[in-house]
């Protein structure tokens, strides 16, 4: 069922939960182990983050550093339905971020989603790199949640990146976004965040998300 429908067919609280993907190497187990304990609670999803690469530096010798990307938690597609194929009752929502990926890699990721039943998103920017002041996209990815929203909405309509695709099938993703009732710590003003947020509310966004947890 789509988060959407869920909220709109309550009348009471609900709680969902937020997961970190294992970090490289780690088992699943541990996951499981977690949400063994959270189902008694009934949740109706569970959110599964989405990390971007993150810059290391390590002895190159002579006193030097040598620059490394890695990406420490990899996994939240397979996550998503490892998860969705073993709690029936409880809808997954991998999040989506524009940052660390090309627009190619974030269709893969989608279509991935789309054989796998998963039909929800929580579509995102993503915070800057630590060491950048703002942030960067990937060459060839978005540099905004709202780039983000309209090449899901584009696989929703058929549109793939390769024009020259046949016998395209649309996906059938229902999506949330991110809003800020505080603000956005880079946007200027209150007007300004409602007008963006309005905007991802038009492109196609059906819920939002204020605080992802207490």
């Amino acid at each position: 069922m789509k988060v959407a429908d869920i909220l709109n067919k309550t009348d009471k609280t609900l709680f969902s939960f937020e997961l970190l993907p294992p970090k490289k190497g780690n088992s699943i187990g541990d996951l499981y182990a977690i949400i063994d304990q959270l189902v008694e609670f009934n949740p109706p999803y569970i959110n599964i983050t989405y990390h971007r690469e993150e810059v290391i530096y390590k002895p190159a010798g002579n006193g030097l550093l040598k620059k490394k990307t890695v990406r420490k938690r990899p996994g939240t597609v397979a996550i998503a339905a490892a998860i969705k194929y073993k709690y029936k009752d409880v809808e997954v929502v991998p999040h989506l971020i524009c940052g660390g990926f090309t627009k190619e890699e974030t269709e893969d990721a989608l279509i991935d989603l789309n054989f796998l039943g998963i039909e929800n998103l929580l579509l995102l920017r993503g915070d800057p790199q630590p060491s950048q002041k703002k942030f960067i996209p990937e060459p060839g990815g978005h540099q905004y949640a709202i780039d983000l929203i309209k090449q899901v909405t584009d696989l929703n309509k058929g549109i793939y990146l390769d024009e020259d695709l046949s016998n395209k099938t649309p996906t059938n993703f229902s999506f949330g976004v991110a809003g800020y009732p505080e603000k956005h710590i880079e946007s200027p003003n209150l007007q300004s965040d409602i007008y963006f947020l309005k905007k991802k509310v038009e492109a196609g966004a059906e819920f939002i998300v204020t605080q992802m947890f207490f």
